[in-house]
């Protein structure tokens, strides 16, 4: 299947409208961090002649397609094998010192989701892997059958903010022993049988908080947007834009609070003048996250969980 036709980009016109006022000179540099099958990348490419594209992912299936789709650019796209959180040292091989524009379309990609072997989708049955990078790194599996009692706990907890992780991973603990899980639908129907009938009646299908806390954990997801943020901040030129879609609320979290902290006045209390070090390094251009509209959802129903924040680089580091 083409990769255009089963990937549709989330508020792509907002995502461009963003950033557009930083992309339009000539040179102008934009990192795609999530390229995925490079939806959000070509509208950038096509949206604006000038620029330059630095296209991150840490799958190789997904930089594959992408490139096909891609390759009418030419040399103004230049696409890496990286997880995101890689950012400044990609720049730095590429010998770029600033970038006028950054995007995350952060979570697991449509590419990964429709695979049925990737194991990520709990409506399907497949392999638990979970992994993005399936070259490196253990499957979701294997933390399945070799983590701890309480580390599988505090992982459904942290991650997944599932209340009931104590009672889910008891039955994973007990049935782990009597043979490994290798497959998805066993996973599932175990959750659906631990999980008491008031817990089913809400929130959709309920492996979906232990298959997210799952695919975080393999993937080392949120330690990844924790260094990711700031490094794409630190990245940006004066006059530089940065969007980001967060896809569930603990991401959506780090990244307000990455640009709380960069558009907040750092200065000591009772300053009669404030001087440059301690102001905003930021500006934020969306009010809080902004939400896909109702069409965009009926579209596609991907969007749905979709929060969108966006930033502007005002100021350099003070030295």
């Amino acid at each position: 299947m083409a990769s255009e036709a089963r990937h549709v980009p989330v508020m792509l016109q907002r995502c461009l409208d963003v950033l557009a006022p930083a992309l339009a000179e000539p040179g102008a540099v934009v990192v795609d961090c999530t390229l995925g099958l490079g939806g959000h990348s070509e509208a950038l490419l096509s949206t604006f002649p000038a620029a330059r594209l630095v296209a991150l992912d840490r799958d190789p299936a997904a930089l594959e397609l992408a490139g096909e789709r891609l390759a009418p650019y030419g040399d103004r796209a230049t696409l890496v094998h990286a997880v995101y959180d890689e950012i400044g040292d990609v720049l730095d091989r590429l010998a770029i010192p600033r970038v006028q524009g950054v995007l995350f379309d952060l979570g697991v990609s449509s590419m990964q989701l429709d695979e049925a072997d990737r194991g990520f989708a709990y409506a399907q049955d497949a392999p638990l892997d979970m992994r993005m990078d399936q070259t490196t790194g253990i499957g979701a599996a294997e933390v399945l059958n070799t983590y701890p009692p309480g580390e599988l706990v505090r992982i459904l907890r942290a991650y997944g903010e599932e209340k009931q992780a104590k009672r889910i991973v008891g039955a994973i603990v007990r049935e782990r022993e009597k043979e490994p899980f290798r497959n998805s639908a066993r996973l599932v129907d175990l959750i659906r049988e631990a999980l008491p009938q008031a817990a089913k009646r809400t929130g959709g299908n309920p492996a979906k908080r232990t298959f997210q806390a799952l695919r975080i954990e393999v993937n080392g997801e949120l330690a990844s947007v924790e260094r990711a943020i700031p490094a794409a901040v630190g990245a940006l030129a004066v006059g530089g834009r940065i969007a980001v879609l967060s896809y569930q609320s603990l991401e959506d979290r780090i990244v307000k609070q990455v640009f709380a902290a960069g558009a907040a006045n750092t200065a000591p209390p009772g300053l009669p003048v404030v001087p440059e070090r301690y102001q905003p390094r930021l500006k934020l251009l969306t009010r809080g996250a902004e939400l896909p509209t109702e069409e965009e959802v009926a579209e596609n129903r991907r969007a749905a969980p979709a929060r969108l924040r966006a930033a502007q680089r005002i100021r350099e580091d003070a030295p």
